[in-house]
This record gives structure tokens, C-alpha cells and sequence, in this order.
């Protein structure tokens, strides 16, 4: 009897199941429908299960792998895009920021200058 832990969860899992159904038994740790006891009861069951029963598993565990898979595919598309498009948005708006910053910093230039400029005409005066 093989032990495998996954997620802090030890399965108990037949070696013969292991060795003769080793896809199904990765799909089975694997799946997200599925708490730990739900997986352990199917590592229990599967020598009682019939061909057909053991394909049908597969069949289904397999085509929710495909369609996870796809989805995430799908979703790191749509996540690229938008990070994308807020990348630009925070970038236009850094630059508006930056514009800001610099007219403000102009600003107190020329009231500076003129400030200095009070200053100089003051000491022509004396």
C-alpha cells in the first residue's frame, strides 16, 4: 500500500491501483471538485469498479482538467489585456502628474525670480 500525501492530507492508495492507474490517480489527487475523503473513497473503490466505471471516471476527471485548463488560458488573456490597458492608464496619468509637478515648480520659480528681483531693486534703492 502506497502512502501519498498532497495538501497535508496522506491518501492510502493500493499499489496495483497505482501502478495500473496512474493517470486516474493524478487526476484524482489533482481534481478541485473533490475534498480529500471524496478522493480517498475513490482510491477505495476503484479494484471494485468495472472497465467501463474506471473509464467514465477518467472521462470526467479529464475533461474538468481540460476545461480548467482552457479557462485559465482564457483568463490570463483577459488578465494581460487589462493589466495592459491599466499600465497605459497609469502611465498617462503619472505623466499628467508629472506636468503638474513641473508647473507648480515653475510657479514658485518666477515667484522666486520676481521675489529676487524685489530683493536686487530693493538694495539699488538704498
Amino acid at each position: 500500500m502506497a502512502q501519498i500525501t498532497k495538501d497535508w492530507f496522506v491518501f492510502n492508495i493500493l499499489d496495483e491501483i497505482q501502478s495500473q492507474y496512474w493517470e486516474l490517480v493524478k487526476l484524482v489527487l489533482n481534481t478541485e471538485s473533490m475534498d480529500n475523503n471524496e478522493k480517498q473513497y475513490w482510491f477505495d473503490i476503484l479494484p471494485s469498479m468495472t472497465d467501463e466505471q474506471v473509464d467514465r471516471l477518467f472521462d470526467i476527471l479529464e475533461t474538468e482538467r481540460k476545461k480548467l485548463e482552457e479557462l485559465e488560458v482564457k483568463y490570463q488573456d483577459e488578465i494581460k489585456t487589462l493589466n495592459e490597458k491599466h499600465l497605459i492608464e497609469w502611465q498617462e496619468f503619472q505623466v499628467k502628474e508629472n506636468k503638474e509637478k513641473i508647473k507648480k515648480a515653475e510657479t514658485e520659480d518666477k515667484d522666486n525670480s520676481s521675489s529676487a528681483d524685489d530683493v536686487l531693486k530693493m538694495l539699488d534703492d538704498l
